[in-house]
């Protein structure tokens, strides 16, 4: 039987959890079985990232097993805006485990997106290793506009589906609410912000409601609402549950976030930064021009999002369709896993 080691086993909410769950899904409907021991026998390796655990991969390199390395971002915001010793020390200490490996133990690389390429590209060099772009995929049948929703009916709900959106990360989240604030001009808004956020920001975004729309008890037609970290399996609910998804990412690398609320046919609002442009198309959502560089976290032109956003909440049947096609297009995750499968195995690549 055909097996592959993922390293590192990572868990949790996040991106890189989210990608080793459904990529194992794909390889058990494929009947290739999954280890995560690096001193195992298997065909091949995929480094979600990196890994502290350099010897071994030296190891598995000299038994002539091959080695992919699956790229994300770069940290970069602990270089725009001071985030604490600690944020800035384990991003920087990340870069440079990543940028390690890719250099000295990679037999191929895959970048989740052209944008994520150009980036390691330009920041680090070409890769010596072959490298190639698979942008992630979602299943299509758990994640899809069929199914139980709660989508509000007397007023227009923007979710916000992330990770974390704390501290050095939250500067999308006021953008967010301040988009949402113009559209209440004309739309009753609520904001529901699923995902890590601390206190301080919530107190904050709370002030910075409570002044623009009145907050939670107010009338004029904006609302906030914090849920925190949502279990996997509430997602598809939660996105069928609202109107428009506001990617929140400044420079997104290539979104988990994103490209499941395509599936589940719900249109996504940002500005064209990262690799956003790439994954929403067409009347899939509507992406404006940042209007400022996004590399210095400078603040965007949100009044020119909010005038285009509004075609969005008007027209929800013609941009959930178009959503959800998008995503049945390039977005499914058996396109991703047989990509993948094609790198990790074959000897043609």
């Amino acid at each position: 039987m055909t097996r592959i080691c993922i390293t590192p086993f990572v868990q949790g909410t996040g991106g890189m959890a989210s990608f080793r769950l459904k990529f194992e899904q794909g390889l058990l409907s494929r009947g290739i079985d999954v280890t995560y021991n690096m001193d195992a026998d298997f065909d091949a390796l995929l480094v979600i990232a990196g890994t502290r655990f350099l010897p071994r991969l030296s190891r598995v390199r000299r038994r002539g097993i091959r080695v992919v390395q699956r790229l994300d971002g770069v940290n970069w915001v602990q270089r725009v805006r001071w985030s604490g010793v600690k944020y800035t020390v384990r991003a920087e200490y990340g870069n440079f485990m990543l940028s390690l490996i890719r250099k000295r133990f990679a037999d191929r690389v895959i970048y989740q997106s052209q944008f994520i390429r150009k980036w390691w590209e330009d920041w680090y060099g070409i890769a010596k290793a072959p490298a190639t772009v698979i942008i992630n995929g979602v299943d299509l049948q758990t994640y899809t506009p069929e199914g139980e929703h709660e989508r509000p009916t007397d007023k227009f709900r923007m979710l916000l589906l992330e990770g974390s959106l704390a501290r050095g990360l939250n500067s999308g989240l006021f953008h967010a609410v301040s988009v949402a604030e113009k559209l209440s001009a004309k739309y009753p808004m609520e904001v529901v912000v699923a995902g890590t956020v601390d206190e301080a920001t919530q107190q904050k975004i709370s002030a910075q409601a409570a002044v623009l729309g009145g907050g939670n008890t107010g009338g004029s037609g904006l609302s906030v609402k914090f849920l925190g970290t949502v279990p996997r399996g509430e997602i598809p609910k939660l996105a069928r549950s609202s109107h428009l998804m506001y990617c929140a990412e400044v420079n997104p690398p290539c979104p988990n976030s994103v490209i499941e609320a395509l599936a589940c046919g719900l249109p996504v609002i940002g500005f064209d930064s990262g690799a956003l442009k790439e994954l929403v198309t067409d009347d899939a959502g509507v992406i404006v021009p940042y209007g400022a560089n996004p590399w210095k976290l400078e603040t965007p032109d949100m009044d020119a999002l909010a005038a285009q956003a509004g075609e969005a909440l008007e027209k929800q049947n013609q941009f959930r369709a178009a959503a959800r096609r998008r995503a049945e297009s390039a977005l499914g995750l058996d396109k991703m896993v047989d990509s993948y499968l094609k790198v990790l195995l074959d000897d043609g690549q």
